[in-house]
């Protein structure tokens, strides 16, 4: 099973939208866009862990909560920055979730095959 964190995203957003849409149409059924939706889910977390090459640090002045659920880390950070080579920004609070993308998809290529 893949991560649903980027159906929250503008583009999950927009596909979840666009989906029901063709459904109260009528021009698909639940069924088919639940797949659509599954199929979503691989194909992000596939092509970020396998795609996405750029690496990013960061450093924050305070931990405020962590979590590790389900394979799944949710960090709360304030005073954070943000830098990549020569990229750099700084917010006040965040909250980071962070999955083992490649595992993922990994045991979901080993279940279709």
């Amino acid at each position: 099973m893949s991560y649903q964190l980027y159906r929250n995203t503008t583009i999950g957003n927009t596909l979840q939208e666009s989906l029901d849409e063709l459904i109260s149409y009528g021009q698909i059924t639940p069924q088919l866009a639940l797949r659509v939706l599954i199929q979503f889910d691989k194909s992000i977390n596939s092509a970020l862990s396998n795609k996405v090459k750029s690496r990013i640090t960061f450093k924050a002045s305070k931990l405020n909560t962590y979590r590790f659920c389900d394979n799944v880390w949710t960090l709360m950070l304030n005073d954070v920055e943000f830098r990549e080579v020569h990229e750099f920004a700084k917010v006040d609070k965040i909250k980071i979730v962070a999955c083992d993308g490649k595992s993922t998809y990994n045991n979901d290529t080993e279940k279709n095959n």
